[in-house]
């Protein structure tokens, strides 16, 4: 009998090969359509003198963060601290953790990261910055520390100017902490259905963030960031006049939500990310039944839905469950669609990437790179 230790799976996915060859289900990254978003969101910081830190929690990969520095982006956010170490060890040295955190496991894990990156944290309680500012003091490092502010969220962040400025207070009584500006993003407005309805919800937005920025300034505190925005509402924070940098995620894949928008004046991202399928049974008149479930794509924000124009529209991603994919095929196809491939975009690329390993990237239909999604399932 053979030794039975090394067995393994095969590689799912060669360099060189036709994508159509990838061993389903897979990530896939469309290449050209990737660089065009990348580009296209670099340039739009770049022309309106705003610094872009795009969100890592997106894509969950170093080696997309690592292009994205290469178009002249500043840094990236991470959401939750673990996320961060993988991006720090390949070099990505300014990091901003865009969200709060309690507890000594995580202030250890930012004290030792700051060791080796320009670290910047958020707060909304007096709580945390004591906790950060006492460790960071012993251990010799220093923090930069940005109070957020409900700007209508109401999700995190401080209300009001007397909350800020307890918050600014007690952050420079700390030798180890500096006060760096504010954290003023409204997750809510990126996903608003029209141009207008984000337009005018990014404005408001904007002006609530001015509103503490001038309340800082009068009492002589200068905020050298403001950061927030994200993929919905890049175009109207970019010439805002209020922020100085901008934490847009998603652009780099364009989601289904996303693609479901009304976009304006040209901008939109292009589909770049997809989940390859397999049709693995056809045994139910008009339904076929394919390899992505629950367990390969998040639904949280609607089911996925094929590529535009792929088997002329005649299939439709009905049902989700573990790992089958429910899909309804039009009244009158008589075609068998077992082993067929399908394109799924997901509605949501963010959890859905974290259910992946590897980004296959492709371009013209031969597989270009595979990317690891070195971040995933790190949510300490």
């Amino acid at each position: 009998m053979k030794d039975v230790s090394a067995l393994k799976p095969p590689p799912f996915a060669r360099i060189g090969d036709p994508v159509s060859s990838v061993s389903t289900p897979a990530l896939v990254l469309d290449l050209d359509a990737f660089d065009a978003n990348t580009q296209r969101m670099a340039e739009l910081a770049r022309r309106h003198g705003v610094a872009l830190r795009p969100h890592a929690k997106a894509h969950k990969s170093t080696a997309i963060a690592l292009r994205q520095l290469e178009l002249g982006a500043v840094g990236v956010c991470c959401q939750k601290m673990s996320e961060a170490y993988p991006f720090a060890a390949k070099g990505v040295l300014s990091i901003h953790i865009s969200n709060e955190f309690v507890g000594a496991d995580k202030v250890a894990m930012a004290i030792e990261l700051a060791n080796y990156v320009r670290l910047s944290v958020c707060v909304d309680h007096v709580a945390q910055v004591e906790a950060l500012g006492l460790a960071a003091t012993q251990a010799g490092v220093s923090i930069t520390v940005l109070p957020e502010v409900d700007i209508g969220q109401g999700r995190c962040g401080v209300k009001g100017n007397d909350a800020l400025a307890a918050l600014v207070d007690r952050i420079v009584a700390h030798k180890g902490l500096r006060f760096g500006g504010l954290q003023a993003y409204h997750g809510g407005i990126q996903h608003l259905a029209s141009w207008e309805q984000r337009r005018q919800a990014a404005e408001t937005a904007a002006q609530a963030t001015a509103q503490y920025v001038q309340f800082l300034a009068a009492r002589g505190i200068a905020c050298d960031v403001i950061t927030g925005g994200g993929t919905g509402t890049a175009e109207f924070d970019v010439s805002s006049g209020v922020y100085t940098e901008i934490q847009p995620g998603s652009y780099v894949f364009m989601d289904g939500d996303y693609g479901s928008k009304d976009w304006q004046g040209g901008w939109k991202p292009a589909h770049s990310l997809f989940i390859a399928s397999t049709v693995m049974s056809t045994g139910k008149p008009g339904m076929a039944v394919c390899d992505v479930g629950l367990k390969g794509v998040a639904v949280d924000s609607g089911l996925p839905v094929l590529r535009p124009g792929d088997h002329g529209g005649q299939l439709q991603y009905k049902a989700a469950n573990d790992e089958h994919g429910i899909l309804q095929i039009a009244a009158g196809d008589t075609r068998d669609y077992l082993g067929e491939r399908l394109f799924l975009i997901p509605g949501h690329c963010d959890p859905t990437a974290n259910l992946y390993q590897q980004y296959v990237g492709y371009r013209r239909d031969v597989v270009e790179c595979i990317w690891e999604i070195d971040a995933r399932g790190l949510s300490q």
